[in-house]
């Protein structure tokens, strides 16, 4: 989907639209894209602007809205919290919000970082929730994953330079590929899509807003995927009984153990040079 940048009506009516097509679909869990409800701007006063915290008037419309859905679903904002901004997500079922999580990996400098990892239930599914960049970190899935997430959620908001659109849009399947393969879960890329030309929310360089969102497969292998520069609507059913049975723990779990204080000594070696 397109957010406008300072549109919270415009953009909470597109969230409304899609949990409206996702009830039609019997779809259990939807994600929207990265700072969808506020707009994803490059600079920091604009982002204060529109930014709202977790018990403002605006986020209880969200849930107002939301409330007649069956689907849970993941939707984005820059929150403000205290005198700090976060890109957050806020994770919502009929009108009550399950919890938050916010982007561990936040590089914009007026974001703070986020380092709480909650997993979330809804139809005795267990889920998690990384943003963005954070997807192309191991620990966040892992940590996620090991704490029985059987699909990772992936809000995004991508507007790439063309010089390096193609090495992104590689890059970015393959670290979503690993995360899947590495921890035996689904990984869900909801991206946004920029429509019309320039992206109002970015004034540092000129770019695209591609898209390809889509579902990754324990395996490795994509379900199904968005069409590009078009807004879009996909799902798939997957099967989350799947279990990884490697060293009887699990893969992710036998490495982070065998060989988690090797790395953490050698970080304070290269640090203490």
């Amino acid at each position: 989907m397109d957010s406008q940048l300072g549109d919270f009506d415009g953009n909470l009516a597109k969230v409304v639209k899609g949990l409206e097509q996702a009830d039609r679909d019997r779809v259990d869990v939807v994600c929207f894209p990265e700072c969808f409800l506020t707009g994803y701007p490059d600079d920091g006063d604009t982002a204060r602007k529109g930014a709202f915290s977790k018990t403002s008037p605006q986020m209880m419309k969200v849930l107002g809205e939301t409330a007649r859905f069956e689907a849970a679903f993941i939707v984005g904002f820059n929150e403000v919290r205290g005198d700090d901004l976060y890109n957050t997500a806020v994770v919502a079922h009929k009108g009550h919000a399950l919890g938050f999580y916010s982007k561990c990996s936040a590089y914009m400098r007026f974001h703070k970082q986020g380092r709480e990892f909650p997993v979330f239930e809804h139809k005795g599914l267990k889920f998690g929730v990384v943003i963005c960049s954070d997807g192309g970190y191991i620990e966040p899935t892992r940590l996620l994953a090991l704490q029985g997430a059987k699909v990772i959620f992936s809000p995004h908001f991508n507007y790439i330079g063309p010089a390096g659109l193609i090495s992104h849009f590689m890059h970015v399947r393959a670290d979503h590929t690993a995360r899947a393969v590495e921890n035996m879960v689904y990984f869900v890329r909801g991206n946004n899509v920029s429509i019309g030309g320039k992206e109002e929310c970015i004034t540092g360089y000129d770019g695209i807003g591609y898209g390809d969102s889509y579902i990754v497969d324990p395996q490795g292998e994509i379900l199904i995927r968005s069409r590009r520069h078009k807004e879009d609507f996909i799902f798939a059913d997957i099967d989350p009984t799947q279990e990884d049975k490697n060293w009887g723990v699990g893969r992710s779990l036998w490495s982070a153990r065998e060989f988690g204080q090797r790395l953490i000594d050698l970080t304070r070696q290269k640090a203490s040079k």
